[in-house]
């Protein structure tokens, strides 16, 4: 598989990958023309998922902990990771630093300040923002104003926006060291023209050259199937008979809400509903919109825009949690574009 950046550069700019997960960021950054020195990931799958598809990257299976970052400085421009949200069990007392200690934020500031990187970028779910009533933020961007970076301001993306037919939203979070901060120029990616829907995917055209392969996939028990059969594409469970609802619903029948993801099928002229970890959840169905089964894994792939030659390992369920948790990759290689042009406006330093 050919690993050229669709970009060229004067200057190759060396990456760390933390919480690597099944590469959708790292695709997206490596075909904006970053080039990955060391990436990290847990889940053994996930790790054979990246080993299997970039065999010569420097994939490290273990736990984040037992990493030392300080073989990595002077070496490497840029430091990114996705490191799930935890509380922290200090917040508020004003230790910065030592009060993110036995989370994974804390692992991805030990790396920063181990390996010092010109600029890092953290992403993570919109959720961050308002977690503890904004606190959790506070806490990290003092953290990691401490370690000498300025931060620009976080910013939601949408992946919509950037040729990316799903309704997914990301929060990304970039800093810069703060000696470059007087030369460091940065804007998050404009957003693009035109929005894509689930048919720009799963079909030939723009994105795609061929329609989306056949693969495997999960199932629906027969009365569940049974009763999907009855909505009609963009529907979902207000679409049912009412005595059908109130069978499948249960008690989320008489609780406020929309629950608009409940025995939903998508429509090919929509973008996808956010993908889940798993595709065939009550609360969460994403039903293909004209066969009465869930995504299979190379429609999941797609709609996260992964290229059909990526490959996941491990059983079915883990190559959906995979998928699900990936960044999309056309998000994440508008990401690296504007990371590039960061990068390249810190080589005007005298």
């Amino acid at each position: 598989m050919s690993k050229a950046p669709l970009f060229s550069h004067v200057k190759t700019y060396q990456s760390i990958e933390l919480f690597a997960g099944a590469g959708g960021l790292a695709l997206g950054l490596e075909k904006a023309g970053i080039e990955h020195l060391f990436l990290n990931e847990i889940n053994k799958y996930a790790a054979a998922t990246l080993l299997k598809n970039r065999p010569s990257w420097n994939v490290s299976n273990c736990d984040i902990k037992d990493v030392d970052f300080a073989v990595y400085r002077g070496k490497v421009d840029l430091l990114t990771g996705g490191f799930p949200c935890q509380a922290f069990s200090y917040a508020g007392k004003k230790r910065g630093f030592e009060d993110t200690r036995g989370t994974l934020f804390f692992e991805f500031a030990r790396a920063l300040k181990e390996c010092e990187p010109k600029v890092f970028l953290a992403e993570n779910v919109r959720g961050l923002l308002s977690h503890d009533s904004g606190n959790t933020v506070k806490t990290m961007l003092k953290v990691l104003d401490e370690l000498g970076y300025h931060v620009f301001e976080p910013q939601i993306l949408k992946a919509i926006y950037y040729k990316v037919p799903q309704k997914r939203e990301r929060l990304f979070i970039v800093g810069v060291r703060k000696e470059y901060k007087k030369i460091a120029r940065f804007t998050y990616p404009e957003p693009f023209e035109k929005i894509y829907m689930l048919k720009d995917v799963l079909k030939k055209g723009e994105l795609y050259k061929t329609d989306v392969p056949k693969s495997p996939g999960q199932k629906y028990p027969q009365r569940k199937k049974d009763i999907l059969d009855l909505v009609p594409p963009g529907g979902y469970w207000r679409d049912l008979p009412v005595d059908i609802q109130k069978e499948y619903m249960q008690k989320s029948y008489y609780l406020g809400g929309g629950k608009t993801g409940i025995a939903r099928r998508i429509s090919w002229d929509e973008p996808c509903l956010t993908l889940t970890c798993s595709p065939a959840q009550k609360q969460t169905e994403r039903c293909h919109p004209e066969e009465t089964r869930p995504f299979e894994i190379r429609e999941y792939a797609r709609i996260q825009t992964f290229p059909d030659e990526w490959e996941f390992e491990g059983s079915l369920s883990e190559q959906y949690k995979q998928i699900g948790n990936a960044v999309p990759v056309n998000l994440a290689f508008a990401m690296g574009k504007s990371l590039i042009s960061l990068l390249e406006s810190l080589e005007n330093v005298s």
